[in-house]
């Protein structure tokens, strides 16, 4: 039963991934690649008690995704993303201490928050995007 339950978070945490990949690939003749590079770091943010489990980020179709993590905080390295760039992702799961629980997917570039997402509840599932 407890297998079957992760199968599904794990699916319908893919399934938000590819969605949100779709949405962010819009056809909009105003926006336009960054013509510059951009140094980018992603976070995942919980609250206190809740335990951070997988996070997918990246920009364009350059993706990684990192599982079996544990805590309430996650960082991915800074990665400095080419001249061209059109979107940056990130897209989290965790489990909340409870119902009040919280999560943050948070995207930085060249230092500053540029884009962010929350999810509440018991099962957490946040994702945040930002077009460059």
């Amino acid at each position: 039963m407890k297998n079957i339950k992760i199968k599904t978070f794990v699916l319908s945490f893919f399934a938000m991934i590819l969605v949100t990949g779709l949405m962010s690939c819009k056809k909009d003749d105003a926006e336009t690649p960054s013509k510059s590079s951009h140094k980018v770091v992603f976070k995942l943010v919980a609250s206190a008690g809740s335990n951070i489990s997988t996070v997918v980020y990246g920009y364009d179709g350059q993706v990684t995704t990192a599982t079996s993590l544990s805590g309430t905080t996650w960082s991915s390295p800074e990665i400095t993303v080419p001249a061209g760039t059109i979107s940056l992702n990130i897209a989290g799961g965790a489990t909340g201490a409870n119902a009040s629980s919280t999560l943050k997917a948070q995207i930085y570039v060249d230092g500053e928050l540029k884009g962010e997402g929350t999810s509440s509840g018991s099962v957490l599932s946040a994702s945040a995007s930002f077009g460059l």
